[in-house]
């Protein structure tokens, strides 16, 4: 058989050597057996079907509060307390033929009574597979909740902005580092990090957990879709399915402000926004600045044709061209002929991202630049809608199969006993809701109705809640919370009817119901007090 040296890397103290050991081809191992759990060291690790393990190494982590460097794309993350020490395991990988190299880590709780007995794989943003910092926040996240925390960077690297490994030298997509991104190194990262914590601990994973969202919501659906056994518990929001769709969709406004010869300020946009809250605000009864449902909003832009909008020094009259075209954006893109062909931004959601003239939103023109078009000059801010409706369909027509992610039969993942939990956010202003609400009702008619579904598959809508509820001031489910709600209904069978919700600063609460039920004031109380409402089939 032939052989080759893997660098194994013993980090229990500052200056540990390297160790330079023959290993076979499909595994890596130690001197001396298996460390114990108290021990930080590299452990001997099986690769997935079709993979070879290049390299194991291991890092002690000593706890405490741990910091986080500031990313450059996403901001900053608040410190996190109370992190009992662990040991990062990182795992590189190759699968033959596709010249990659996957980096796999996995945080390990030291102490062995600091662990649950749970993996929790975790996933990405952007272009980003996986946050594999040092250190990571989502992993050190996973080690505080008692877990073996995962994450994979799909072999494209750490750079959530980056598409350029989409192409190969001659300038064709790279079908496997895209391959690895849509679905393979997720599956990868469930093999490799429970086999990774039975061989540290020495005894064997109870549950296993995916959480992500956005990229990582993607990820979620993909692992239910495709390898349905990997993970007992999938927490996925607002979920980038429909990758194709939505994405090309987000360049909708430039095909839009080209065609209707418009070119709207901030102000103008905020004042669209505004506006329409302010007129569907009290559709569910309440008066709190937040549109509970869009779909329920038919509130026209038109109607604020000359209405002032003061603008720094200057003083704006809006006219109907800019109104038009707001529709339009709200609308969601169509055929030359009019005809749907995705959904459109929420109403009361901001503008800021996907709908700034001259300024497409990056992660749909990368994905553009590198895959669609494979051309690297590409500029999406020259659309039109004839250029838009061919950009859509070659999209679709090239990438659905691949990274689509939007297959309804769900029967191998609720047979296998798989519970599939996501929210998604109202005011999403990134990913439309309703494709995930679209995405439901298929899985409904596949799968035989809501009550059926809600075996395996529950989804949540928030109102008010941004992408990701970054930056979010209405009420929104913590991380802490959607996980124990899926726990629970993993481990316990305790199918969570609603999730708790509440304010940054704590003030407003609400019980988020699940799809299609929604939440209504019962008319009596504080409306600021989940207390005082009740879930009803909207």
């Amino acid at each position: 058989m032939k052989r080759r040296m893997i660098v194994l890397m013993a980090a229990a103290v500052p200056a540990a050597a390297a160790l330079l050991v023959p290993v076979a081809a499909n595994a890596v191992s130690t001197t001396g057996g298996a460390p114990a759990a108290t021990t930080c060291a590299a452990v001997p690790v099986s690769p997935p079907s079709g993979a070879v393990v290049e390299s194991v190494t291991a890092a002690a982590n000593a706890g405490g509060t741990i910091t986080f460097p500031l990313d450059p794309l996403f901001g900053p993350t608040a410190p996190i307390a109370d992190v009992p020490a662990w040991c990062d395991i990182t795992v590189t990988i190759t699968h033959p033929g596709a010249n990659d190299h996957v980096k796999i880590k996995l945080s390990l709780p030291t102490d062995p009574k600091k662990w649950s007995g749970r993996f929790q794989a975790t996933g990405g943003s952007a272009y980003r597979a996986g946050d594999l910092g040092d250190p990571s926040p989502a992993l050190v996240a996973a080690v505080k909740g008692g877990y073996v925390g995962g994450a994979t960077d799909a072999g494209v690297g750490p750079n959530a902005a980056d598409a350029s490994w989409g192409l190969t030298a001659d300038g064709q997509t790279n079908t496997p580092l895209l391959t690895n991104f849509a679905t393979r190194s997720v599956h990868d990262l469930a093999v490799v990090g429970k086999d990774v914590a039975n061989r540290f601990y020495h005894r064997t994973v109870s549950y296993s957990y995916f959480n992500g969202c956005s990229t990582g919501g993607r990820q979620g659906y993909a692992e239910a879709q495709e390898y349905p056994a990997d993970f007992d518990g999938i927490l996925a929001n607002a979920p980038g399915i429909e990758w194709n769709r939505f994405e090309i969709a987000t360049l909708w406004s430039q095909a839009v402000f080209n065609e209707e010869k418009v070119a709207p300020s901030k102000c103008e946009l905020d004042a669209f926004t505004a506006a329409a809250v302010k007129a569907c605000d009290t559709l569910d009864g309440v008066k709190d600045g937040v549109i509970d449902n869009p779909q329920s909003c038919t509130w026209d832009a038109r109607r604020l044709v000359g209405t002032k909008v003061a603008c720094g020094d200057q003083e704006i009259t809006i006219d109907k061209a800019t109104a038009d075209a707001v529709n339009k954006i709200w609308a969601g893109p169509t055929t030359t002929h009019g005809k749907k062909l995705w959904y459109g931004q929420n109403k009361g959601s901001d503008f800021s991202s996907i709908a700034v003239p001259g300024t497409p939103f990056l992660v749909p023109a990368l994905w553009v630049k590198y895959f669609v078009t494979k051309d690297p000059s590409f500029d999406s801010t020259k659309l039109t809608y004839a250029s838009f409706e061919r950009l859509f369909r070659s999209a679709t027509r090239q990438y659905d199969d691949i990274i689509g992610t939007n297959d309804p039969n769900l029967s191998e993942f609720a047979r296998s006993g798989g519970k599939l939990l996501s929210w998604h956010g109202q005011s999403d202003q990134l990913i439309p809701t309703q494709g995930t609400v679209d995405y439901r009702e298929r899985v409904n008619r596949v799968h035989g109705g809501n009550k059926r579904v809600d075996n395996f598959y529950r989804l949540f809508l928030l109102p008010g809640v941004t992408h990701c509820a970054n930056g979010s001031t209405a009420p929104v489910v913590s991380d802490v919370a959607a996980l124990d709600a899926l726990t629970k209904w993993v481990e316990k069978g305790q199918a969570p009817a609603t999730l708790p919700a509440a304010s940054a600063d704590g003030k407003t609460t609400r019980d988020i119901c699940r799809y299609p039920m929604v939440a209504r004031y019962t008319g009596h109380g504080d409306t600021a007090s989940a207390v005082n409402y009740r879930c009803v089939t909207a």
